[in-house]
């Protein structure tokens, strides 16, 4: 009897963690009955469908969520045309809420799991193999069956529901990841607790009020595992880590104590529950080491008051300003468009005062529309039309256009590409100030890109660079040599490149001083002291050196936009990089 067990990823670098707790919480005597199978929605749905045949199991089940319920619903109709003996089940929270309607259109399915599943899919494969054995002795009347199925908590069955199962102890929950072989080069992800204790209106976390934590102890333990095994990164799934002050001091002290050098955690917060005593001992932690993300969504009051958001939004500010000034950690800030009561010049103060946080990551959202929360319940009161399909997007709402929706979309775009790719960082600033906001900057960028019928065929990586420079010469044509300038620093900032772009300036003009240079330091290492082993012709391949007529790796916007008449050689020294940016550390070596 083999149980199949199914996740389709939304990328292949990701990991279900859902799949391997049921495993794992289904025990020794349990588990060899167990199979894994993990595809990615990129996947043809006719390559996934054969995989699952070759595998003949008796049983599927499926973890359905937003990101994967399409590709999942194909395959439903397809499966038992070729596996017609194969019994299937579905679990996950996109099928959690309305199970009772959702069987009724899928006749295929056997039925539902609703909730955590690990004790209720514990249960459901105790059943199998118990009707496995009853079947190799002769078999068990149907009745029989369908009784000892409703026996379950926690399923709905085409007969209805059998009741809600109770929580699970998050302590008994056994540790997923004793064999990393199945995780190589995939995100790790970890929970130390379960539940959120906010009830914002549009996520499915409030319909679960009770928060539950891990015991300190048995989390130590864990992280003590990635942390001897240098795996990359950890990616917590707490809904809000921060909620318990007494929790998150303890782990953060441990990791902070036991850091490796090498791993990574990523967390999501509420800045404003950040108190002094955890600012002081993030403050200490190795740049790198941690990730936040913040969820702010909006500073408009009147909407964080519709969606039960008791947010400070000062405190907020002052918190992200803070940990941005002790430089090591990264930080990720969240928006979401087409909320109760935020229309697009609502949206753009909210940009704007998020954007001048100066996270390393900001991400522009759109609201879900997802079954079971309150802002779905009130859909029609704030005429909001959204998708028929996952992932239930918003389209508009009393307050926004669709027009206008598809504005920040191509907006939205702009950020990743020129914002968030962290390529920009000394361009973008001096562009700002062409501007009255930031939010204006990024509008017009899109407005360039549709005109140039860039979203219908997106530049590669490398032109971005003379995209942008076509974009800013345009608004200020008598600034272009500083812009070219500025796209030369942020290339070379990043990476060493071989070919040189067409936006740089000729540096044949000043290859005898940078030879001299390199000679001279050479014979008596100064700047370049960790190269000492290395010859002139080495080091000169190793590193990068520019002339610039512009100080534009001054950090005052002032400073960069005055013209000096005789060039500064800059060098880019590549062995020593920012630990948060990554970005080469740089020296003015003649000015």
């Amino acid at each position: 009897m083999q149980f199949l067990l199914t996740a389709v990823n939304a990328k292949y670098i990701h990991s279900n963690p859902a799949v391997y707790s049921l495993k794992a919480y289904a025990g020794s005597q349990l588990q060899p009955y167990i199979a894994l199978a993990q595809y990615t929605i990129n996947q043809k749905t006719e390559e996934i469908l054969g995989d699952l045949y070759k595998r003949h199991p008796d049983v599927i089940g499926f973890s359905c969520y937003i990101w994967n319920i399409d590709v999942i619903q194909e395959l439903l109709w397809e499966i038992p045309k070729v596996l017609p003996d194969t019994d299937i089940w579905l679990g996950g929270p996109e099928v959690s809420y309305d199970g009772e309607i959702l069987i009724k259109k899928l006749p295929m399915i056997k039925g539902i799991m609703v909730g955590e599943g690990e004790e209720t899919f514990k249960e459901l494969l105790t059943y199998y193999t118990s009707k496995k054995r009853k079947e190799t002795k002769g078999g068990s009347k149907k009745d029989e069956e369908d009784s000892e199925l409703e026996q379950i908590q926690g399923l709905v069955l085409r007969q209805g529901s059998t009741g809600e199962r109770p929580l699970t102890d998050i302590n008994a929950l056994p540790f997923l990841y004793e064999d990393l072989q199945d995780f190589s080069h995939k995100i790790i992800y970890y929970e130390t607790s379960r539940g959120c204790p906010f009830r914002c209106s549009y996520c499915l976390s409030s319909i679960d009020k009770k928060v539950r934590l891990r015991n300190p102890d048995i989390v130590k333990k864990e992280l003590a595992f990635f942390l001897e095994q240098k795996v990359p990164q950890v990616k917590l799934i707490d809904r809000t880590f921060n909620c318990n002050h007494n929790h998150a001091m303890e782990i953060w002290k441990y990791i902070k104590e036991h850091d490796n050098g090498v791993t990574n955690f990523h967390f999501e917060i509420a800045a404003d529950l950040i108190n002094e005593e955890e600012l002081l001992l993030l403050k200490g932690m190795r740049p790198g080491l941690l990730q936040m993300e913040i969820g702010v969504q909006t500073t408009n009051r009147k909407t964080l008051k519709e969606i039960n958001r008791s947010t400070d939004l000062k405190c907020v500010a002052e918190v992200v300003k803070r940990i941005r000034e002790y430089r090591n950690i990264h930080l990720h800030l969240d928006l979401i468009a087409g909320l109760p009561y935020e229309d697009y010049e609502s949206f753009q103060n909210s940009f704007n005062d998020v954007y001048a946080m100066k996270p390393e990551q900001l991400q522009l959202g759109f609201l879900k529309v997802l079954k079971g929360t309150k802002i779905w319940e009130k859909s029609r009161e704030y005429g909001i039309a959204y998708g028929e399909r996952p992932p239930y997007e918003v389209l508009y709402t009393k307050w926004i256009s669709y027009g206008e929706i598809l504005k920040l979309k191509q907006m939205e775009e702009m950020v990743e590409l020129y914002y968030n790719s962290g390529q920009f960082t000394h361009t973008l600033p001096v562009l700002e100030n062409m501007f009255e906001s930031p939010f204006a900057l990024f509008r017009s960028l899109a407005a360039f890109y549709e005109e140039k019928g860039y979203f219908l065929n997106s530049p590669a990586r490398s032109y971005r660079y003379q995209v942008i420079l076509a974009f800013a010469v345009s608004i200020a044509p008598e600034k272009e040599e500083l812009y070219r300038e500025l796209l030369t620093f942020d290339y070379y900032l990043r990476e060493n490149a071989k070919n040189r772009p067409d936006f740089c300036r000729d540096l044949s003009l000043y290859r005898d001083s940078i030879w001299d240079f390199y000679r001279k330091e050479e014979e008596k290492p100064e700047i370049l002291a960790e190269y000492k082993e290395y010859h002139a012709r080495q080091t000169i391949k190793m590193t990068h050196m520019e002339a610039f007529f512009y100080p534009v790796w001054e950090k005052e916007r002032e400073k960069i936009t005055v013209r000096r008449s005789k060039p500064a050689l800059v060098i880019f020294d590549y062995k020593k990089r920012d630990a948060l940016t990554k970005e080469a550390l740089v020296r003015a070596v003649t000015e």
